[in-house]
């Protein structure tokens, strides 16, 4: 498993007292046989892509299959440039996650979104996963099993579970030492995604590595209860509190430890106007998506 570590972005719309925007740090997961391996996620930048790229390279392994875990872009972009050195190799994803992937790819996304916390840095030729046509991947003999989680940090996510080593690969629907991204969320939203833990949980996996984790931890089972537990600590202090800097406020006093990186909604390093959105959808039960 490799993790890149948070990068910083463009942005003027900080949070309170941070000078800095900084980008969650990632975690990309070579789940590998004696000969060929499958690649889970490929993080946002080209420079981030090319560092896994050499990790997989020294690895020994043949990549044969990316699959996305889920849409958002941070988990995709740099699929193109994994690929190049591996050109038999192949973007997979389920057909609902190649809907929010191609949506994360239009011009309007990049140019609004994307591009600007990133300049320069993504590349310009994308590449959208093949739709799987079912929920298995064969490596060397032993099937990786897709398993639909529906809404956890957005719409329609997976994780990736390994039986043969008790694995999954949770995407973004755990998370390790770092802050929740909520603003997709609404207490419903966020009852699917308590909903989706348990799913995960029912495989009994003895390991979990999750899509945004702080670089060191281990990849502990642990994590599951852990995300569990913040999702219901942050609906209590959200009915508890009447302003976005409020909720703000207890969530990182609650959680002084958790890295505070990365453009989301609530508490992981938002903007004063994604603040102002997530509290707006708690408290009205409003959806937001980008």
């Amino acid at each position: 498993m490799f993790v890149t570590p948070g990068i910083p972005t463009v942005a003027s719309d900080l949070a309170p007292g941070t000078k800095q925007l900084m980008w969650s740090p990632i975690s990309s997961t070579l789940v590998s046989g004696k000969r060929d391996a499958v690649l889970v996620d490929a993080f946002i930048t080209v420079d981030q892509a090319r560092a896994l790229v050499d990790w997989i390279v020294a690895s020994g392994k043949n990549l044969t299959t990316i699959y996305a875990t889920h849409g958002h872009g941070d988990h995709f972009f740099g699929a193109s440039t994994v690929l190049e050195p591996f050109p038999r190799a192949r973007l997979v994803a389920t057909p609902d996650v190649v809907k929010v992937m191609r949506q994360q790819a239009s011009p309007q996304s990049l140019g609004s979104f994307w591009n600007p916390l990133f300049p320069g840095q993504i590349s310009d030729h994308f590449v959208i996963a093949e739709e799987l046509t079912e929920n298995v991947i064969d490596l060397e003999g032993h099937d990786l099993v897709v398993v639909p989680l529906g809404h956890t940090d957005t719409g329609n996510t997976t994780c990736l579970h390994v039986p043969s080593t008790s694995l999954v690969v949770a995407g973004d629907a755990a998370y390790n030492g770092v802050h929740l991204y909520l603003a997709e969320s609404d207490p419903q939203r966020r009852r699917e995604w308590i909903a989706a833990l348990d799913t995960i949980e029912s495989l009994n996996p003895r390991a979990v590595i999750a899509g945004h984790k702080r670089p060191g931890n281990a990849d502990s089972s642990k994590i599951i209860e852990e995300t569990r537990q913040y999702i219901r600590d942050f609906d209590r202090i959200a009915g508890t509190t009447t302003t976005a800097r409020e909720l703000y406020d207890k969530m990182l006093e609650l959680y002084p430890d958790r890295s505070i990186r990365g453009r989301s909604g609530c508490p992981r390093a938002p903007s004063n106007r994604d603040l102002t959105r997530v509290k707006n959808r708690t408290s009205l039960g409003e959806g937001w998506d980008n």
